[in-house]
Formats: C-alpha cells, structure tokens, sequence
C-alpha cells in the first residue's frame, strides 16, 4: 500500500517530465542569435563543462569559451550544436600560416 500526498489548497499539481538533455559534457555548442540578432560569430564556440536542472521548461547548461575567465548559463532552446573538423594536416597548416 502506497500513500499518496495530499495536495495544498491552490498549488498546482507538477508533471514530472523526463530530464534528457540534448548536449552532453564536453560537446562543442554555439548561442543561437534571436529576435533579429544573428547568431555567434564562427569563432565563439563553447563548451559545455556541466548540466544543471530545468528553469521553467528548458533544460540548463554551464558553458565555457577557451579565451573568457568566466563561465556562462544558458538554456537548451538558446544553444546549437557545433561539428568541430578532426585535425589534419591541412588545418594544421592553414593554422600555422594565418594564424593571428
């Protein structure tokens, strides 16, 4: 037998929703651009260092750039997947070349 909990008077009842986030740990991301704003320039790619629980309905991720000293929030919905190219020769070289 399993007792059920008694509602509060004028609180909502909570859906419980699975939690599967979309990014993983270590996954490269991009912030999408939105009400006009267009999205992150080609070099601000992010990493995401950690999960954290939903605000609202959107899933939450903690972010960090290589060149920032800080790290950043922000929610599923804002956040694009980035393919990352493997190392070759030829970025290598390119790399050496134009490099800034």
């Amino acid at each position: 037998m399993s007792i059920q909990p008694t509602p509060q008077p004028g609180t909502r009842p909570t859906q419980s929703e699975p939690t599967t986030h979309m990014f993983t740990v270590g996954q490269a991301v991009r912030l999408k651009g939105g009400y006009g704003i267009p999205s992150s320039r080609i070099d601000e790619i992010y990493r995401v260092i950690g999960t954290l629980p939903p605000t609202g309905n959107s899933l939450q991720y903690r972010l960090r750039h290589e060149r920032q000293h800080y790290e950043r929030v922000a929610t599923e919905n804002s956040l694009e997947m980035v393919r990352v190219e493997a190392p070759t020769e030829a970025n290598a070289l390119r790399d050496r070349t134009f490099a800034r």
